[in-house]
């Protein structure tokens, strides 16, 4: 139902799920596990696999916290985008890429919930996509020393709030990755 036109595709991205970031995230293994699944289903069912990788001070380019976390291969024929802000669409060529694919509708995943995800999610609803989350396909690190509830809490919070999302011409929602329907 996006509000975008031509745009009837569906694609999967997997958001910075790098050595660096993900590296004391809450349940790391288990969405590590869901994504990987993810990814294969997706490739599986012919869907674009959108690869989002951050750079930063703490994400040198090229170093070893930099680098997909090896559970995850990223295909030579899959797009990886490059970013520097938190939303994937801000000052990279995610846009470009997804209208190239002719896609409308986004399965995400990825980390963290509480920066990178909450962003993107929120930067794709408004530019028109529909948004699919994956409730147990996204994780974040623990923050609680600096006044943010635990990670299950933010994750939980996440899932919550945004199977409730609504806007003109979208939908948004929240399924586990068992429950993903690429076709949809």
């Amino acid at each position: 139902m996006t509000t975008l036109q031509n745009r009837p595709h569906t694609a999967l991205m997997v958001i910075d799920v790098q050595n660096g970031v993900v590296a004391g995230a809450h349940a790391r293994d288990a969405v590590v596990a869901a994504i990987h699944g993810l990814v294969g289903r997706a490739r599986s069912e012919s869907v674009p696999v959108v690869w989002v990788q951050h750079a930063d001070a703490d994400l040198e380019v090229g170093s070893q916290s930099w680098e997909i976390v090896p559970e995850l291969q990223r295909l030579a024929s899959e797009p990886l985008v490059h970013k520097t802000y938190g939303d994937a669409f801000e000052g990279t060529d995610l846009e470009e890429v997804l209208a190239a694919a002719g896609v409308g509708r986004l399965v995400v995943s990825g980390a963290q919930t509480d920066a990178c995800i909450r962003s993107t999610i929120h930067g794709a609803f408004a530019r028109g996509y529909d948004v699919t989350l994956v409730g147990d396909a996204h994780t974040t690190e623990d923050l609680s020393a600096y006044g943010a509830p635990t990670p299950d809490q933010v994750i939980g919070h996440t899932n919550m709030y945004w199977q409730y999302q609504s806007a003109p011409g979208r939908t948004a929602g929240v399924v586990s990755a068992g429950e993903v329907a690429f076709g949809a």
